[in-house]
């Protein structure tokens, strides 16, 4: 991640600290990094989905800008933001899956489009409730994943945004890939 820690704090201090025009001054500081997150949360999803990154990103922004939350630091900010990028796609799943259950909608005649929109929201689904079970179990290792897999962190960074040395990261990040293939065959789960 590019170094812009002392801008993007500041920034992230007077927001919490009231100055509501300060986010929209950070956002294009942190949008290229905001984007790559984006492309690594929505990453082995259909290149047709109907929620592209760009999208991601001003879903997560609205979300974040609303949140009323209080960041320590930039890598905090993107940890978030990654969190909260993965929880729309997981919504966006859910809302399409809703949809083919009926949900008053009009049926479409394309059923290699629905096909594709339901595996897509199937394997979004499949990944979020593996984490909701990890979880339950080790909490810290599923902000591992989430850090590393969907945020796009390096060890050390998902070290700090952790409070954890890189050392306990790595050892975390191997126990929760080994659970996750055991739990769902999860074997693409790679930093």
């Amino acid at each position: 991640m590019e170094d812009d820690t002392g801008e993007v704090t500041r920034h992230l201090k007077a927001w919490t600290g009231g100055d509501e025009d300060a986010l929209n001054r950070m956002m294009p500081l942190v949008y290229q990094e905001l984007h790559k997150i984006a492309r690594r949360v929505w990453r082995g999803q259909d290149p047709d989905h109907t929620l592209q990154p760009t999208a991601l990103i001003h879903e997560a922004y609205v979300k974040l800008a609303g949140a009323g939350m209080e960041f320590q630091d930039r890598n905090h900010f993107y940890a978030v933001a990654a969190v909260a990028m993965r929880q729309i796609l997981v919504n966006h799943a859910r809302s399409n899956m809703a949809g083919k259950r009926g949900g008053g909608q009009v049926k479409v005649s394309l059923d290699d489009v629905q096909a594709s929109v339901q595996k897509e929201s199937e394997e979004v689904l499949v990944v979020h409730e593996s984490l909701e079970r990890l979880e339950k179990l080790d909490p810290r290792k599923c902000r591992v994943v989430e850090f590393i897999y969907f945020g796009g962190f390096g060890m050390e960074e998902t070290g700090a945004a952790l409070g954890i040395s890189p050392r306990t990261v790595t050892r975390e990040w191997t126990a929760a890939r080994a659970w996750m293939a055991k739990d769902i065959g999860f074997r693409q789960l790679s930093a």
